[in-house]
């Protein structure tokens, strides 16, 4: 935990070599042309590319739209060409929108090449050349420095204070000293130092390429939605061909035609089909991503928005997720021992010391520790720009965040160091483990300063120091690493004359110790206590030191003390007990495997990350969400960008998801209650002496009008009270689950009930009872949308103006059909009296007033959270993590179905 370490020129153009450093002439042009016309070029393997008509097809051949296009051949058939022009709007509405996210969603391969070095400079036949890195073959010699995206797989030759950012490959926060004979992974960044190395590995085998390869190989999976729509799709195709033959068989032994019969059963086919579904869903899904853009989170795909409702676990990575990704000292102990904790963000000179919690002013010994490690240091730090709107380092990170230490205790970086040029230095060499520099005071005397690993500068000839303040510096420092902190050590003496070794001063005396690590954001620890109340489990998947990572999921109250962490590098990540939150030293394989794990045992999971070593995993998960700030890569490979990178809004997107989900619900409620009333009133109706209650053209009226508009606006109702304070649903659930199911048979009944009755009692008073049934099966489909719309919390006014209005416009057609003469011809009516209307709409209004009355939720109860004998959600109390955790072994011992048992 302590070690730390301290082009543009055109194609082929030669550059000046130094010809003192060049290890050998380099492959020959010839031979390197031969290498390339074997191993091909050094770029990562273009997928295939999908025709339009093939994503065209895959987009047709989902179940519903297939049930769809179904209907649109009925309807054509039966010459309703305006229900058929409805139908097909939707599919191919449907179609265009899932082709473009499908072009999108491709462009995460694309998107590496952005991240491989443009070009490289290489040595072939003796001289230095700048090529396009994408020409680069195994056995090159490539040289790289500070600034400088490694070109391909090289195998260190030389390296001279060589520190290279792994970050977007590994997820490790603090860059890694290389020196020769390591390798140098392709697409890692050159803080500090140069190195020249051959190329070992290019291509698709390199660690870019291998990643690039999991990436393509990984396909996101349909949603739960998906899944769900799909069964229902294929059970109503069923349930409807059935009943409708039914249907068809009692009419024909009545003693009706059969052409009238077949008829009357395919509008049953086209009346059971909720047909306005996909347009429902297509709403839903477009208002609730234009609600999360206004949050800026921005989904790259609709059916993403819905999914995060359905989340069971998130994934998370550290880097930049987390945490802010960027170094910073958060602790400092000066030389008696006294400790003080550092405010500040990123890598602004703005901030502040406190101790015990209390903002306190600036010691004098504090100071001192600040300049040492401010002269003791090569970074600097760059201000906004347009184009930058942060501060950023400019060099070492872990420098840098000691450069911005110095501004927030007091210091002027710039009037500081040159008052105290420096004059002589040892730069960090692995072997000694620390850095020396030399700085020339105003008084002619010298500045001796030594930073490093506290057991190698506390190790060193101190003076002015007893055994005793040693070992309380030591502890001190185990206490920091502990804490998953980078630690400085850093000692300083003023002499009369530079040091003749500067490797080895002597005469130093302790200054204190710097802690230095990647801070949690703001609110991070709030962020996960809402996810555990959401019932959504919260896991830590990083590539750091399982020091660290234990540390941070301290810090976030996902880990402790002796909870297990879980390394990458020690077995197999994926096998780990269930309860683990926390996974350190993991590889980007292991990231999917741990994802597909969890999903095998019946969870929807989310991933979070920002790095190129995520995006296989994102693109594994049901739902990968990325951190606007991260890299290009993962934000296309991913399904949801947050683009001001703050986690909170994923708990807010898993409300919206939720909200969507229990509209679509409330739709199915009102759509399928209506298909069932219809059925039940054909089959019943005989019964009662009602020979044929509704002819074909009748029902289908009723179905563009109920199924139309009123249907698509209730995908557009609020939010009800305690989203998030219950837990998500099981993704082994039925759409219809949750007592949806019983919810619609027992409002197809009341429908049915009313309407039987209206026209049973009209035919005993000679009155046009089929022009009764008609009317009345439509205004009370109708009422039966306001009543389940969702409920208004109190004093809160309701947004969703679009119901009413288009309830009251449907009523008004439904009404028209019995009172315009065009509309009797076309739907075969007997026009009814003021007395008569009145009297329908007053008996339509009995199934809605009904199930107001008795009115649930139409989220229904989750599977999973109890209810107390009010129906009261027991999840929105309030539970926590321990809650939560009591929940996940519930739902991991159920295997694949990962359905939660109910007390």
């Amino acid at each position: 935990m302590w070690d730390s370490p301290d082009g543009g020129e055109p194609r082929g153009v030669p550059v000046p070599a130094d010809t003192s450093t060049r290890p050998a002439a380099g492959l020959s042009a010839a031979e390197a042309a031969a290498r390339l016309r074997a191993d091909g070029p050094n770029a990562a393997v273009a997928p295939p590319r999908r025709h339009l008509g093939g994503r065209v097809l895959h987009q047709l051949t989902d179940p519903l739209v297939a049930l769809l296009l179904a209907a649109a051949v009925v309807t054509a058939v039966l010459r309703d060409y305006p229900d058929t022009a409805v139908i097909v709007l939707v599919v191919l509405v449907n179609t265009a929108i899932g082709v473009v996210q499908e072009v999108r969603a491709d462009r995460a391969i694309a998107a590496l090449d952005q991240l491989a070095a443009p070009t490289a400079r290489v040595v072939r036949d003796g001289r230095d050349m700048v090529l396009p890195a994408a020409d680069l073959v195994r056995g090159d010699l490539v040289r790289v420095e500070a600034g400088d995206v490694v070109p391909a797989d090289l195998l260190l030759d030389e390296a001279a204070r060589l520190s290279v950012d792994e970050s977007a490959l590994t997820g490790e926060s603090v860059p890694v000293a290389r020196s020769a004979g390591e390798e140098a992974s392709a697409g890692t960044v050159v803080t500090t130092g140069r190195a020249t190395g051959t190329v070992v590995r290019t291509g698709a085998a390199s660690a870019l390429g291998r990643i690039t390869a999991l990436v393509a190989s990984t396909r996101p999976a349909a949603t739960p939605l998906q899944r769900r729509l799909a069964g229902l799709g294929r059970m109503l195709g069923f349930a409807a061909v059935v009943l409708s033959g039914l249907v068809f068989v009692i009419g024909v032994v009545g003693g009706r035609p059969v052409v009238d019969m077949a008829v009357t059963a395919v509008s049953l086919v086209v009346a059971a089909v909720p047909e306005s579904l996909p347009a429902v869903v297509t709403l839903a899904l477009a208002l609730g991503a234009r609600r999360m853009a206004g949050a800026r989170a921005i989904p790259r795909r609709l059916h993403a928005v819905e999914t995060l409702g359905s989340v069971t676990v998130i994934a998370s990575d550290k880097t930049g997720t987390l945490t802010e990704g960027r170094m910073a000292v958060q602790h400092a102990v000066t030389g008696d021992g006294s400790r003080y904790g550092v405010t500040g963000s990123g890598y602004a000179p703005h901030g502040g010391v406190h101790q015990r919690g209390a903002p306190v002013a600036v010691p004098d010994d504090l100071r001192r520790l600040a300049r040492a490690g401010l002269l003791c240091n090569d970074a600097t730090l760059a201000p906004p720009t347009d184009e930058r709107p942060e501060w950023t380092a400019v060099g070492d990170p872990l420098e840098a965040a000691l450069v911005a230490f110095a501004a927030r205790c007091g210091l002027d970086p710039e009037r500081t160091r040159s008052a105290w040029p420096r004059v002589a230095e040892h730069p960090f060499d692995q072997e000694l483990r620390r850095m020396t520099t030399v700085h020339r005071s105003c008084d002619q005397r010298y500045l001796v300063v030594c930073k490093g690993a506290p057991e190698n500068v506390l190790a060193a000839p101190l003076v002015d120091a007893s055994a005793e303040e040693i070992a309380e510096l030591t502890a001190a420092a185990h206490r920091l690493a502990a804490e998953g902190l980078r630690v400085l050590a850093v000692a300083s003496t003023v002499v009369d004359a530079p040091p003749a070794d500067p490797a080895r001063p002597v005469g130093l005396r302790p200054v204190g110790l710097v802690a230095v690590g990647d801070p949690l954001r703001t609110g991070a620890a709030d962020i996960a206590g809402s996810f555990d109340d959401a019932g959504v489990r919260l896991v830590l998947i990083t590539g750091d030191h399982p020091a660290t990572a234990a540390a941070i999921g301290g810090q976030l109250g996902l880990w402790r003390e002796g909870d297990p962490v879980v390394r990458g590098d020690d077995g197999d990540p994926a096998r780990a007990h269930p309860q683990v939150r926390v996974f350190a030293r993991t590889q980007p394989e292991q990231k999917l495997d741990i994802i597909a794990g969890l999903q095998s045992r019946g969870h929807v999971v989310a991933m979070t990350g920002d790095g190129v070593n995520d995006a296989p995993a994102l693109r594994r998960a049901d739902i990968g969400v990325a951190m606007g700030g991260g890299t290009e890569v993962a934000r296309q490979a991913a399904d949801l960008v947050l683009v001001d990178d703050d986690l909170s809004t994923v708990a807010a997107a898993i409300g919206e998801g939720r909200r969507i989900y229990d509209n679509i619900r409330r739709f199915l409620r009102y759509a399928l209650s209506g298909g069932v009333a219809e059925i039940a009133v054909m089959l019943l109706g005989p019964l009662f002496g009602l020979a044929v209650p509704l002819l074909p053209a009748q029902i289908l009226w009723v179905n563009l009008l109920t199924h139309g508009v009123p249907g698509v606006a209730l995908g557009a109702e609020p939010a009800e009270p305690g989203t998030l304070r219950r837990a998500p649903r099981s993704p082994s659930e039925s759409v219809l689950g949750a007592g949806l199911g019983r919810d619609v048979l027992v409002t197809g009944a009341l429908i049915a009930a009313v309407v039987l009755g209206a026209g049973v009692l009209a035919a005993h008073w000679d009155r046009p009872w089929q022009s009764v049934v008609f009317v009345v099966l439509g205004l009370a489909q109708l009422g039966v949308a306001l009543a389940v719309r969702a409920p208004r919390p109190r004093g809160a006014r309701h947004g969703n103006w679009a119901l009413p209005v288009a309830v009251a416009v449907s009523a008004l057609l439904q009404v028209a059909g019995v009172l315009l003469p065009p509309l009797r011809e076309l739907l075969g009516t007997e026009p009814l009296g003021a007395s008569e209307l009145l009297a329908c709409a007053a008996v339509s209004v009995l199934p809605g007033l009904v199930l107001r009355l008795a009115r649930r939720p139409a989220g229904g109860t989750p599977t999973g959270v109890g209810t107390d004998a009010a129906g009261t959600d027991a999840a929105g109390t309030g539970a926590g993590t321990e809650a939560a955790d009591a929940r996940w072994p519930a739902i991991r011992d159920q295997g694949p179905t990962g359905r939660d048992a109910r007390p």
